[in-house]
């Protein structure tokens, strides 16, 4: 597995910018000027497998969902149950957030 430097210029800076971001406004407007639609459609796509895989769903079923390939899938999964914890991480924040907004009425828009 190829290991990313973190460390270099480039990498530290988006890092960086993205803990800069104070809200879904900024996060919308910093992603669509980083990234074309598709990939912005293609990482939210990510994200959903994961939720949907951390929730038991079956590989056929996210596919239908997401357009995703089985081998992007299985990556996903991999990455899910690794022990960096990413998208467990976010996963469980959003969670949260979703579980808070709807408890004191605020939306997540």
């Amino acid at each position: 597995m190829q290991n990313i430097d973190w460390n270099t210029r480039g990498n530290k800076q988006l890092t960086e910018a993205v803990l800069a971001l104070k809200n879904t406004d900024e996060a919308k407007r910093f992603l669509r000027d980083l990234m074309t639609e598709t990939e912005i459609l293609e990482f939210a796509n990510r994200l959903e497998a994961a939720r949907l895989l951390s929730n038991d769903v079956q590989y056929n079923a996210i596919i239908e969902s997401t357009g995703l390939s089985s081998t992007t899938i299985a990556r996903i999964s991999k990455w899910l149950k690794g022990s960096l914890g990413g998208y467990r991480l976010i996963l469980g924040r959003i969670s949260n957030h979703h579980h808070n907004s709807i408890q004191t009425g605020r939306g997540l828009s």
